[in-house]
């Protein structure tokens, strides 16, 4: 009888064990528990350790954590009737756990759903280049809309991101050829916009060159003239300066040594190779100043026989050398400066037109 007792007795402490412990409930810190009893709300339960009445209360547990959801990934027709495959990822947060457990069955599912019809209406909108680019509008958009919408489910949606836009294999082999057809013609501005420029520098430097070209022959034929100038100036000189001094020798002479000198020029002319000889039109004067020469006497005039003054200014200047060497120097001093000119102009003096001015300076 009395191990019926004790039997009794541990039985019955093991099933109020057992119903206490079932009555236990732990709410973790990310938590926060809903505890309902016959069907009637009472309310929150806080985080830690909890127990309530077992078999007829009800602890609904809601994360309170930003959580993830991958929004699949669906073909939407744009705008401009370009089929694309667009998928995204959507975080939002429980604020409200009475309104996300009574206001939604699943609020995760619901979200996802929501998602993907605003999504769809979006991109429909939208034509495939201003999907391609501007998914940041797109993102804006879809929170926006995620957001309002999830509000009275106690959800609120934190961010949303377009993950990827893949257009169908049609239209991807479009937009490759767009883009290669785009970048053939970049290259062919860049290579004629390199053709043009090449054109203008060439253009440029073959006038440059001409120009320069040109003003080194104005220089050189300057050079060249005034060279021939002074060499002209010199010889003619030269020339009277001899005939100055010939005539004043030729004065000093009498009539038999002009005849000697004049049968001596016809001896000359005799002896060439030429089948006629002209005779000078005072041959009788010099026929007559050989007879005289020969024995015949006549008187000299005494004017002829007269002394001549032999006066050294008939000669003119002679130029010395020191002064010829002071010309030739003032020559050169006035090719360097236009040398140096030309050079501080940016203009080239070719070793040519050096040459040439050399050779002029030289003259």
């Amino acid at each position: 009888m009395a191990f019926i007792e004790t039997f009794i007795t541990i039985v019955l402490i093991i099933i109020i064990l057992i119903i206490f412990a079932r009555g236990v409930v732990i709410i973790q810190p990310y938590e926060q528990g809903l505890q309902i009893r016959l069907g009637q709300y009472i309310g929150r339960m806080n985080q830690g350790f909890r127990w309530v009445v077992p078999f007829i209360t009800q602890v609904v547990k809601l994360d309170l954590r930003t959580l993830v959801i991958d929004i699949p990934s669906q073909e939407v027709i744009t705008k401009d009737n370009s089929p694309t495959n667009v998928d995204a990822i959507v975080y939002i947060r429980v604020i409200d756990p009475e309104k996300a457990f009574f206001e939604v069955a699943n609020y995760r599912m619901a979200t996802v759903a929501l998602a993907q019809t605003s999504l769809r209406g979006i991109i429909g909108d939208m034509e495939l280049d201003e999907v391609l680019y501007n998914r940041e509008s797109i993102n804006t958009r879809l929170r926006d809309i995620l957001d309002r919408e999830t509000d009275q489910w106690g959800v609120k949606v934190e961010r949303v991101e377009i993950k990827e836009v893949d257009p169908v294999g049609a239209v991807k082999q479009a937009m490759t050829e767009q883009t290669a057809a785009e970048r053939e013609r970049r290259a062919a501005i860049l290579r004629a916009d390199g053709e043009k420029r090449s054109a203008i520098l060439k253009a440029e430097g073959l006038k440059k060159s001409m120009i320069l070209e040109a003003e080194g022959e104005r220089q050189s034929k300057i050079l060249k003239a005034d060279g021939e100038r002074m060499s002209q100036i010199l010889r003619s000189q030269g020339e009277a300066q001899g005939l100055r001094v010939l005539s004043l020798g030729a004065r000093a002479l009498d009539k038999r040594a002009i005849t000697v000198l004049s049968l001596d020029a016809l001896k000359t002319m005799s002896a060439g190779q030429a089948t006629k000889i002209i005779f000078p039109f005072e041959i009788s004067s010099l026929i007559r100043q050989g007879a005289k020469f020969l024995g015949a006497t006549e008187e000299l005039d005494e004017s002829e026989s007269s002394s001549v003054n032999l006066d050294d200014s008939l000669l003119g200047d002679i130029p010395s050398a020191e002064h010829i060497a002071e010309v030739v120097k003032s020559i050169e001093d006035e090719t360097k400066a236009i040398i140096k000119e030309g050079q501080a102009s940016g203009m080239e003096i070719s070793e040519k037109d050096v040459a040439v001015e050399k050779k002029l300076i030289s003259e």
